[in-house]
């Protein structure tokens, strides 16, 4: 990993999402289809809240809600972004600091991707495999 290196380059720039109105049900059953740990919330193409596997555990399963509960009620609308040309390094201080395993990447005012620690290990993956093909 190159850590000075933007974050955009290890993101995922491909997004899934569920809107406000879908159930609790149903944005785990997209996270189960897709096998991912988080969803963005998107309203009229905008994207306003973020869900995540803990927030089923902590805001569904424990304080007993039904599946049927609304997205809006229990996503995180505080959505904590960075821009897509900060330092990985960075981002991963920051991640560490707010006790997140997701951020979201902004470019402008429009958020363009995700960044997990799953995409930095696929990356590390990678360079792994090309150093030993090319011995």
């Amino acid at each position: 990993m190159e850590e000075n290196a933007p974050v955009k380059v290890y993101m995922t720039r491909k997004l899934i999402g569920v809107e406000p109105d879908d159930t609790v049900k149903r944005a785990c059953e997209v996270m189960v289809e897709f096998d991912i740990g988080s969803l963005v919330v998107v309203d009229k193409g905008k994207v306003i809240g973020f869900f995540t596997k803990s927030d089923v555990i902590r805001r569904v399963v424990i304080p007993g809600l039904p599946n049927t509960t609304p997205v809006r009620e229990i996503m995180s609308s505080k959505l904590i972004t960075v821009g897509a040309n900060t330092p990985v390094r960075e981002v991963l201080d920051l991640m560490a600091k707010k006790g997140v395993k997701h951020m979201l990447i902004k470019e402008g005012d429009e958020i363009i991707g995700i960044f997990s620690l799953s995409d930095l290990l696929t990356a590390s993956r990678r360079r792994l495999e090309t150093a030993i093909a090319a011995e």
